[in-house]
């Protein structure tokens, strides 16, 4: 039996941007709201510095963290197959 490997869906680089995309989203949704990090981590029942990290593109954060955020900030968790272009 062959088992082919698989090229990662996602490289570093990308993952990076993924974070500090979520981070920004949430920290923009969190200012719209008028919330402060300290009062959106108490309400989520996530750490400060868990929330503090997210909004800084830094940290990994669960998708339990992530969800408990969104739900507070009235928003939703979606993944979507992205249509790209090969330029290779």
């Amino acid at each position: 039996m062959y088992i082919r490997k698989r090229k990662p869906i996602f490289d570093t680089k990308t993952t990076i941007i993924l974070v500090m995309t979520l981070g920004e989203t949430i920290k923009n949704r969190r200012k719209e709201l008028g919330i402060t990090q300290p009062h959106l981590a108490e309400l989520a029942k996530v750490s400060t510095n868990t929330l503090y990290k997210l909004e800084r593109g830094q940290g990994n954060p669960s998708l339990n963290v992530l969800n408990k955020l969104a739900e507070v900030l009235g928003m939703e968790l979606k993944l979507e197959v992205k249509l790209t272009i090969d330029n290779g």
